[in-house]
């Protein structure tokens, strides 16, 4: 290990010692600006038009053969590689003496002919060279056999503590990110072209809500007090739906302090959207083609998933909370007892909080016996009313039931949705045993909002409410497993 980093340190040094020499020599290593006329892509795609015309082209070199009178090397831009040939009796012998001081990982700047070497390459005959960055540490190695890479900054660890590294030696990483701004672009176009209005709501907020889950606290020294960062945006949107903005969403960070795992990480992309006078109903029509058109525009329609096939141009399966858990244990856990139904969990060895109620115990029973199993893209509907303390309750009448679905695929949720509550009574009264939870200990029961029920109690139209994570359809569209894989810099313990 100190060898290692005695061997690092030695590169660095001799990478430094380059940087003087070409200091001394009067040339800036670190100019303010180079202009490229063309990309690598598109002159490999234009070559015809190209071949023998000057271009102008910059990026980072990665790999570099350096012979007596000429060498080559590979140039990395935001789009490509390319080749590029420096040849002494072009550039000029001092030009050449420069290019020697160059490294992999340098930026340069360049201006060329277009042409072909004999093994049919698209390369860069160079006339000029610009220093644009002198790169002092070195970059992870990367071998090549037979066109594949190897040993290539393996650990993905190291790959999500250093993204610029892993961006830069891997670059096919790029695409899982550029496929994400495409997503999140696509559905702005999509909620856009159905009159709804982007708005923004507080990050800081001085009571959490619209979730059950445990915040991050922090303290706002001027005004001495205690404030969240959000959990949702629920609370604050149904506010602009009371005040006459009928159809509004939010693309949003929320943060959850809970565990990490392959769906988790605390912060996290929602996108939840609420319109006036929809029910639950309307708001799976809109999730199934919002998600459908948004994996039409990126030619994803149909996912590989392990060893599944996902069609999302198929219709969307529809299904009950509690007909799923009567196929999955055999019983009719909705007319079930508390005792039951936590004899139930004992069966299948799943741990219970002592305090949980009956809807947090059937809630564990489904996340582990249904949700894994739930592949194809599949609306459960009807929640229990004690896990949903924002929902309506059923139209059916039965008292224990809200209009609630969550959207799974791929054995992961993905949408939660309710036929939003209301009735400012109601909401109060749950809104109080949410409060009573929490204190009783239940660290991500929600909190009473006075400001939210005053508010309420202004008269809140028929609305529909739905929250989306961009992270987990992210994964489904770029087929990543990881929630990591698909978040520029996830949160990792500090070493």
């Amino acid at each position: 290990m100190a060898q290692g980093k005695k061997s690092l340190e030695q590169i660095i040094s001799y990478r430094i010692e380059k940087l003087e020499k070409i200091r001394e020599k009067g040339i800036d290593p670190y100019p303010h600006s180079f202009k490229p006329s063309h990309r690598s892509i598109k002159i490999k795609h234009d070559y015809k038009r190209l071949e023998n015309k000057n271009v102008k082209i910059a990026g980072r070199i990665m790999a570099i053969r350096k012979m007596g009178k000429a060498s080559f090397a590979q140039i990395l831009d935001g789009e490509g590689r390319i080749q590029i040939f420096v040849k002494e009796n072009i550039v000029g012998s001092e030009l050449y003496e420069n290019f020697k001081l160059l490294d992999i990982g340098d930026f340069i700047g360049l201006n060329g002919n277009v042409f072909k070497t004999k093994t049919g390459e698209i390369s860069i005959n160079t006339e000029s060279i610009v220093i644009l960055a002198k790169s002092i540490r070195p970059l992870p190695i990367v071998k090549e056999k037979n066109g594949e890479k190897f040993d290539a900054f393996d650990d993905k660890e190291q790959r999500y503590r250093n993204r610029h590294l892993d961006l830069i030696v891997n670059p096919e990483i790029k695409k899982t990110f550029v496929l994400r701004a495409k997503i999140i672009k696509r559905i702005r176009d999509f909620l856009d072209g159905n009159q709804f209005l982007e708005v923004e709501t507080p990050i800081l907020q001085p009571l959490y809500g619209g979730a059950n889950a445990r915040p991050f606290t922090t303290h706002h020294n001027s005004l001495d007090q205690k404030f969240y960062l959000r959990i949702a945006d629920e609370l604050y949107l149904k506010r602009l739906v009371i005040g006459g903005m009928e159809r509004v969403y939010e693309i949003s960070k929320d943060f959850r302090n809970e565990g990490i795992d392959r769906n988790h990480n605390p912060e996290f992309t929602m996108l939840e959207f609420y319109w006036a006078y929809a029910d639950y109903y309307d708001n799976m029509n809109i999730v199934e083609d919002l998600i459908r058109e948004t994996a039409k525009s990126i030619k994803r329609l149909k996912i590989t998933w392990g060893e599944k096939e996902i069609d999302l141009s198929k219709p969307f399966q529809k299904s009950s909370f509690y007909v799923l858990l009567q196929e999955a244990t055999g019983h009719d856990v909705e007319n079930c007892s508390e005792n039951e139904v936590y004899d139930l969990c004992k069966k299948f060895k799943l741990d219970v909080n002592k305090n949980s109620n009956h809807g947090q115990i059937l809630d564990i029973l489904f996340s582990n016996l249904v949700e894994p199993k739930l592949i194809n893209p599949t609306f459960v509907m009807d929640y229990p009313k004690s896990i949903s303390p924002l929902a309506k309750l059923h139209r059916n009448n039965n008292k224990k039931i809200v209009e609630r679905f969550e959207l799974f695929i791929g054995g992961s949720e993905f949408a939660n949705s309710f036929t939003e509550l209301n009735d400012p009574i109601d909401q109060r009264e749950r809104l109080e045993q949410q409060a009573a939870l929490k204190d009783l200990g239940d660290e991500e029961a929600q909190p009473l909002d006075e400001n939210f029920l005053e508010a309420m109690e202004c008269g809140m139209p028929p609305t529909g409410g739905v929250g989306l994570g961009i992270d987990r359809l992210t994964m489904l569209l770029t087929e990543n497993r990881w929630i990591k894989d698909v978040i520029l810099f996830p949160a990792l313990r500090t070493k």
